[in-house]
């Protein structure tokens, strides 16, 4: 089977490096004059689907607003993970799992097995039981073509108490996070399945992402402060690997279905110019 790493590669040159959330939280259902319920939330996300499904290269589900309204949430995100798959965009699942053992391989089926009906492209994954707990999402991954993007510098300020704490060999945690993702994509071509999730916001990092070889999503673009023009400040010499991350910034212009386009393609211009260095 194709590699994640592979899949992603050929969807950004397709489409451009652009990944858009679906984040349907209550103040945005009302902004679109919808109601915050299931009805609310599949009309949402089908017309956002409609929209961006066959524009986008990657769209990202937040899977806890999906989660609040139980099994017809979740099953309203399992339509939505089918229709966005049929439409050619690649999934990535926002659920941040980490844990340990027989829990963590249940995660993994639960993302990354064909037969689940939330079977998706890739996750997000918390690190902070340890890298290596997340083995079973990794190999499952691997076995099926999928990507696991893993949390190393987040924008929300509780994270720095964690993530650049200084182990005992020098290294910050974020950074033995980093390591050990490199390693997990050496030789991989032409990009590796293992992806970091590092804040658009946080500006420069002091950490080296520069062997990384794998996709770098870039949350925090727009509503949430950064600019497209951050991007290389923050991920330096790894801006190539760089896949920018929008939610409000494009949802906001909804529920009308050329606005979203137009948002996305207003977006994704700006990311191709700074990106590009221009």
């Amino acid at each position: 089977m194709e590699s994640f790493g592979a899949r992603l590669h050929r969807a950004v040159a397709e489409r451009g490096p652009l990944c858009v959330g679906i984040d349907p939280h209550p103040g945005l259902l009302a902004r679109w004059g919808l109601s915050d319920d299931v009805e609310g939330l599949e009309r949402f996300s089908r017309t956002v689907v409609e929209a961006l499904g066959d524009q986008v290269a990657v769209v990202k589900p937040q899977s806890a607003f999906f989660e609040r309204f139980g099994s017809r949430g979740v099953g309203i995100l399992e339509s939505t993970i089918r229709q966005l798959r049929n439409s050619g965009a690649l999934v990535l699942l926002d659920v941040k799992r980490g844990d340990i053992g027989s829990t963590v391989a249940a995660y993994a089926s639960a993302y990354l097995d064909p037969s689940s009906p939330l079977y998706v492209d890739a996750v997000t994954a918390s690190p902070y039981l340890g890298v290596g707990s997340l083995a079973p999402m990794f190999e499952l991954a691997a076995a099926n073509g999928g990507g696991v993007f893993v949390l190393a510098l987040t924008s929300n300020p509780e994270g720095a108490s964690v993530q650049r704490a200084v182990a005992a060999d020098g290294r910050t945690v974020a950074q033995t996070v980093i390591d050990e993702i490199s390693q997990l994509n050496l030789g991989a071509e032409p990009l590796g399945s293992f992806g970091l999730v590092v804040g658009a916001t946080i500006g420069g990092t002091g950490h080296d992402l520069s062997a990384v070889h794998g996709p770098l999503l870039a949350p925090g673009l727009g509503a949430q402060g950064a600019t497209a023009a951050d991007l290389r400040t923050v991920f330096g010499s790894a801006v190539p690997s760089v896949l920018p991350s929008y939610s409000r910034e494009v949802l906001h212009a909804g529920p009308d279905v050329a606005a979203l386009r137009a948002a996305a393609e207003r977006v994704l211009g700006e990311c191709r110019a700074a990106l590009a260095g221009a």
